[in-house]
This record gives structure tokens, sequence and C-alpha cells, in this order.
């Protein structure tokens, strides 16, 4: 008889340890998804964080978010990966390869996409590319991967033709194959882009750049970037650590991104310049 009360006390005792313990799981997973969300972020993306965070739709998804801002992206990545940020906005969906393929330890995952920032050609001299005359000096960034990207648009205008083998991430102007008007190109730091446009021919500059420099990359550019298979690499993301990809509450931050109340404010915001992508990861993967 006591055996047996010791058998059914033992088994009780076993239930209760996993009734409390699945508790406790449940309680952890769910207060985790209801906790804070640190977004860090840079420049204008902190400017819509700021915005989407004392939103009433991100109450509405029950979503508490802090916006922080750190001014370098490799440290931005970084925090995000320690755990300091929990997820951040302000990355192409290239740079956050390079990022991985540097910090494999590390490594950070895209939860969705958000917006496409076009690359424009500007000019006060000519209004169309077809204008540009033979010798024209092209201004393009001094920074690598806005070079070589900016070098794939001049090739995109029918300026020039690049190699073959041409690195969308680090190629220059050595790569260049063919340039039948005998473009020069001058290198310049890629904020001052808005500032030299009257002592060139015309200039290659970021939107970002451009429309704190009073420009509408689809207004005033005379040719800017459209997109397409050959420029989805370029599209922007929302990143979190590779383990958190899952986080259903970090998730719901891609869907308040593009919740209609939430793009109205960034389309008045920035003059339509933040093109909206909604596009699953896979998009970009392929």
């Amino acid at each position: 008889m006591k055996k047996s009360y010791q058998i059914i006390l033992g088994v009780i005792v076993v239930i209760v340890a996993l009734v409390l313990g699945i508790h406790a799981l449940n309680s952890s997973k769910k207060s985790a998804e209801s906790a804070t969300i640190t977004v860090g972020s840079m420049n204008t993306d902190y400017q819509v964080w700021k915005h989407i965070a004392e939103s009433k739709e991100a109450k509405k998804l029950g979503l508490k978010i802090k916006v922080k801002s750190i001014t370098d992206g490799v440290q931005l990545n970084n925090a995000t990966a320690q755990g300091s940020v929990d997820v951040n906005a302000f990355q192409s969906w290239s740079y956050l390869e390079t990022y991985n393929k540097q910090h494999k330890k590390t490594k950070l995952a895209a939860l969705g996409t958000t917006y496409y920032e076009p690359m424009g050609l500007y000019s006060n001299k000519y209004k169309k590319v077809a204008e540009i005359p033979d010798g024209a000096t092209i201004a393009i960034a001094n920074n690598p991967s806005q070079a070589a990207r900016g070098l794939l648009l001049l090739q995109k205008a029918g300026l020039i033709t690049l190699k073959k083998n041409f690195d969308s991430a680090t190629g220059t102007t050595s790569d260049i194959n063919a340039n039948p008007k005998n473009l020069k190109f001058k290198e310049i730091d890629d904020t001052t882009g808005p500032r030299v446009l009257k002592s060139v021919d015309a200039v290659i500059i970021s939107n970002s750049v451009a429309f704190d420099g009073g420009l509408n990359v689809l207004k005033d550019s005379i040719y800017h970037e459209t997109i397409s298979k050959n420029t989805k690499d370029n599209i922007n993301v929302l990143a979190t650590a590779a383990k958190n990809k899952d986080n259903k509450a970090y998730q719901k931050l891609v869907k308040l991104f593009h919740s209609k109340a939430i793009q109205a404010y960034v389309n008045k915001k920035f003059s339509g310049t933040k093109v909206e992508v909604k596009k699953p990861v896979s998009y970009l993967e392929d």
C-alpha cells in the first residue's frame, strides 16, 4: 500500500513539474514577444521609425517600440547580433549579405523587405542622357559600393559598357570595357553630390543624399534606377539576429511598416522617393 502511494505521488510530482515547465515556457515566450522592441536605425530611417513607434498602428498590433540611433552601419549590425538592438532598419540586402560574409559567427537574417531608394544621374546642364556630349565629366562617389552601383547605372543608361565579370560591390572605372563618349570621371565624397552639380556635366547621387540636398530622384534626375532583378540587391530590409528570425513580434514590424497609414506618412514625408517594396525574402535570395 505504501509503495503504491509512493508511485502515485511520484507520478503526480512529474505531472506537476511538466505542467509548470510548460507554463513557464509559454509565459517566457509570451513575455519575450510582448516586451519592448528596440529598433536601431540612422538618418532618414530613424525619422520613419520614430514616427512608427508613436503611431496608432503600432498600438493596434500590441507593439511597444523604442528607437535607437547608431550612425555606423557595422556598429549597428554588431549591436543587433549582440542583442542590445533587437531589429535594425537601415540597410540594403547586399549590405546585409556582405556583413554576413565578413561576420560568419554573428550572422543576421532579413525579416522582410521595406523599400527601394533609386540612385539617380543629375545634371544642371542637360535634360536628357542623349544630350551629354563627348568628353563630359561625370562625378561618381569615392565610396566603393556606391561607385560600383553608379557605374551600373551609367551602363543601364547606355553611356558605358562594363566588363562581364564586373563586381557590383567593388567594381571601379578600370572595369569599363567601352566608353564611346570618352567620358571623364571625377571621384567625390558621395555626400557632396548636390553641391558639385554646377562644376561638372553630371553627377550620380544616392537618393538619401539627393533628398537632403533638395532633389527628388523621380522628378529631378535625368535618369534613375528602377526595381528589377538586376537592382533587387539594393532593396532595403528589416534585419535581426539569425536566431530571432522567427520571432512573431519582430515579424509584425514588417506588417506594420507596410500598413496604409505608415506608407501614407512615408510617401508624403519623402515625396515618393522611398518606393515601397512588399516582397518575400525569398525574392531576394533567388
